[in-house]
């Protein structure tokens, strides 16, 4: 029977919470013997051009690729294909610009715990933009 996720996509931002989706795309990446792509998007800052900003740039990726890299480590230890991606832009639309564009299968996102209480309004969670806007579904994990 063919494997109805192909292709995971994790978006991560480094945080503590990131832990979850690793470990939930790594079990389901084994079950369904599937390609992975870790991501961060380098949140650009608008109508910003100079040569500072580029170098400050290239730092911030060259330590996202570090750390996507010690990531891909347990898929590498589990025989799985990894790729690690870094793309620039606003977080949100990068994620569902590469989803659409790579044909990814499923988007493994974390996301913090919400109190109904003091849930935000609209747009405000990148979890709620990327579920709303992806064409592809989108697990969130907490």
């Amino acid at each position: 029977m063919a494997s109805l996720f192909n292709h995971l996509l994790v978006p991560l931002d480094f945080t503590p919470k990131n832990a979850a989706a690793l470990r939930v795309a790594l079990d389901m990446a084994k079950q369904n013997n599937a390609r992975v792509t870790l991501m961060h998007v380098v949140e650009t800052i608008d109508y910003a051009d100079d040569e500072e900003i580029a170098a400050f740039y290239e730092t911030l990726k060259k330590r996202a690729r570090a750390k996507l890299e010690s990531y891909a480590e347990s898929f590498h230890d589990a025989k799985l294909s990894v790729a690690v991606k870094i793309v620039m832009g606003k977080t949100s639309r990068g994620i569902v610009s590469y989803a659409m564009q790579k044909d990814i299968d499923l988007v493994i996102l974390s996301s913090h715990k919400v109190k109904l209480d003091e849930a935000p309004k609209g747009w405000a969670t990148l979890s709620y933009q990327v579920s709303i806007l992806c064409q592809c579904p989108v697990l969130l994990v907490k």
